[in-house]
């Protein structure tokens, strides 16, 4: 009887990580640095922070931060844009749906809830992330050096279809007033969404910045309210 075949050399074992979890630790640690880098610029803003104190804040190397996203403003854009695309979706989706629901009978309060309550239920349920995320977007709405422009890039596509509906339910108004109204909106809504406790100091404890479910009642009624003065017409159907 002849003898068995030997079996065939084992092939050596590969060193190192599986391509597939390599790829997810690069993914980790890239999730990383962002969610430091949002903490940090939420608190101290884009100038009061540096690439050495997000890398320790992440607990990584500084080199890893510049091979992610070269430079400091690489770093904050890719911050702004992770959370933009979630928020904004969000709320183009809820008004075009309220505009199919609600067709002719839309009003400016139904508009306005479906707008508004995105970005108050992400900050509400969305945990500390999005907390960083709204005080960053307040801090840069109101940035004289960059704020314009970045908001713009990531902000107004929703922005403008929100207006696109109002006009079709105040569709006398003038676009300077439009925009007017909407400028005043925008910075009572990031300023809200920011919760920096002035509310509270002001009130003597009567309100809570917070309390973000009053704060986004309050809002919508207060957006309704002041486009109709500042846009008022003897035509509008809201």
């Amino acid at each position: 009887m002849s003898e068995p075949d030997a079996p065939e050399p084992a092939a050596p074992a590969r060193r190192g990580r599986p391509p597939k979890a390599r790829k997810a630790a690069s993914g980790d640690t890239r999730e990383s640095i962002l969610d430091a880098a949002e903490d940090l610029f939420s608190k101290h803003g884009f100038y009061g922070v540096t690439i050495r104190e997000v890398a320790r804040e992440a607990g990584v190397d500084t080199a890893l931060v510049h091979y992610y996203f070269q430079a400091k403003r690489g770093l904050f854009d890719a911050v702004f844009l992770r959370r933009a695309a979630v928020w904004n979706n969000e709320r183009v989706e809820a008004i075009n749906r309220y505009a199919r629901a609600a067709g002719d009978d839309m009003t400016l309060e139904g508009l306005f809830e479906a707008f508004l309550r995105p970005p108050f239920q992400w900050s509400l349920k969305g945990g500390p992330g999005w907390k960083h995320y709204a005080a960053l977007v307040a801090q840069t709405n109101a940035n004289p050096a960059f704020g314009g422009e970045t908001m713009a890039r990531y902000f107004d596509p929703a922005i403008r279809r929100l207006i696109e509906l109002i006009k079709q339910i105040m569709p006398h108004a003038d676009d300077v007033d439009l925009y007017w109204a909407y400028h005043n909106l925008s910075g009572a809504l990031t300023l809200t969404l920011g919760e920096t406790g002035r509310l509270d100091r002001l009130s003597n404890g009567l309100c809570k910045s917070g309390d973000l479910e009053t704060a986004g009642d309050y809002l919508v009624r207060f957006a309704a309210a002041g486009f109709r003065a500042v846009c008022s017409t003897t035509t509008d159907k809201g």
